[in-house]
């Protein structure tokens, strides 16, 4: 008889799978990055709390901040968790295939949504281009028009084009990788 007790698999430090090539793993590496934005969203927060309520010196700045941080790295999000494989999938049909069909899907998935991001790397284009020149065609970041009114809804913009790019890419080099993987690895 089996032995029945609460044995967990060791953990296992996350990190970019091996179909994701070497540009995943730079992207895996960049997760900190993102991850220290969080943490200083999350300061900045406390900060404006402290000097809001404890002290009556609010900040025009911290709110805009915040924004700006937890929107790049939630948009970062989605390139960091295709690096990985971590992304959502419906699993009641994808583990039910043997190795050959798995992978077949995993290629038709992998294609699927490179198209769709670069698609949608299109579609922000259209708006970068409202977001980062003028209709006279003068640089200039769209502001937020705010008392502070920084740039960060034109860099905002612009970054989430560069990251549907780097999507799209990230995509290709999967559907590569898995097609040229043997079958049942």
């Amino acid at each position: 008889m089996a032995d029945i007790t609460n044995e967990r698999e060791p953990e296992r430090v996350a990190e970019a799978i091996p179909q994701a090539g070497a540009f995943g793993k730079v992207i895996n590496a960049f997760g900190i990055v993102f991850a220290i934005a969080i943490l200083s969203s999350a300061a900045i927060l406390f900060l404006e709390v402290i000097l809001r309520y404890g002290l009556n010196r609010p900040t025009i700045w911290a709110h805009e901040t915040v924004i700006f941080l937890t929107a790049c790295s939630f948009v970062f999000g989605g390139l960091y968790v295709a690096s990985r494989n971590a992304h959502i999938r419906v699993v009641l049909i994808y583990d039910q295939l043997g190795a050959a069909k798995r992978r077949r899907f995993d290629v038709a998935i992998s294609v699927a949504c490179s198209f769709a991001c670069a698609v949608f790397a299109w579609a922000s284009w259209q708006s970068v281009v409202r977001a980062v020149w003028t209709p006279t065609g003068d640089f200039r970041l769209e502001t937020s028009g705010s008392a502070w009114d920084p740039p960060t809804p034109g860099l905002v913009k612009v970054f989430l084009f560069i990251v549907l790019i780097l999507m799209a890419l990230q995509f290709a080099i999967l559907a590569f990788n898995y097609l040229r993987k043997p079958v049942g690895r």
